[in-house]
């Protein structure tokens, strides 16, 4: 099964952290062993959580530079059956400090390589960028789910990251597969959102989600109290989605 997948999409503002972290909790919630491994400087799956990024003593840097393991980085129990490796804005300067090293394109996935069998899912913030941290993320990955803004300009993003999905298979990683592409800021009740749902589903031949991430405000405050939605607001038409995404991907990766 597989169980390494990287949220990305080079669009920033989509919900790739909000996915990450209550898609996580949502598994986590259902028995699941979860790892999340925060790639964006910002540090916002980590702050996610509850994790206080500048004081952690290891986070995703020290593990890119060789100076731990990624297990020595791994904080335990962040949400109930997931742990974190943290990353901060010391993060935004490993591509200057990597330069010139060999392979360094693989040393994720050569560190998740280690701790891989301990998970049932393994769930990888991408940054919004094509960097280093991106393409580290996508060849240590089985799979990328790519969350989409029901908005305009939704193709733009959706197109960037489907062109480096392609060209990450062809030069490092030939089994990477784009596991689905999820509509988030969904309202079934404006034109506008029907309208990018049908516009990626008769654009691109990918497999869409049937769970759809409504706006929701309640989403939007769970960040600033450092806990997922699920234990922010459990009831909330926003906990309701990601259990059901949860709950959908959880069947895929069984029929595999």
């Amino acid at each position: 099964m597989i169980n390494i997948f990287a949220i990305a999409n080079q669009k920033g503002g989509v919900g790739k952290t909000c996915t990450t972290v209550n898609l996580a909790a949502s598994l986590g919630e259902m028995g699941r062993k979860v790892l999340v491994v925060d790639m964006d400087p910002q540090g916002n799956s980590s702050s996610s959580f509850g994790v206080n990024k500048n004081e952690a003593e290891n986070t995703i840097y020290e593990v890119m530079l060789e100076e731990c393991t990624l297990g020595e980085a791994i904080v335990k129990d962040v949400a109930k059956n997931v742990s974190l490796v943290p990353a901060n804005v010391n993060l935004g300067a490993v591509e200057i400090e990597m330069a010139g090293k060999e392979k360094a394109n693989l040393t994720l996935r050569k560190e998740l390589d280690f701790v891989k069998d301990e998970y049932d899912y393994i769930f990888i913030d991408c940054p919004p960028a094509i960097s280093l941290m991106t393409v580290n993320s996508l060849a240590a990955a089985g799979g990328v789910i790519v969350p989409v803004q029901c908005e305009y300009l939704a193709l733009e993003g959706l197109g960037q990251v489907i062109e480096t999905i392609n060209l990450v298979r062809s030069r490092m990683n030939p089994t990477l597969d784009l596991t689905g592409i999820l509509f988030t800021m969904y309202d079934s009740r404006t034109v506008l959102s029907n309208d990018v749902v049908d516009s990626v589903k008769n654009t691109v031949k990918y497999h869409t989600f049937e769970s759809k991430i409504p706006r929701n405000v309640r989403l939007s405050e769970a960040p600033s109290f450092e806990v997922p939605i699920t234990v922010y607001d459990p009831k909330c038409s926003g906990a309701e989605a990601y259990r059901k995404l949860a709950e959908e991907l959880d069947e895929m990766m069984n029929k595999q």
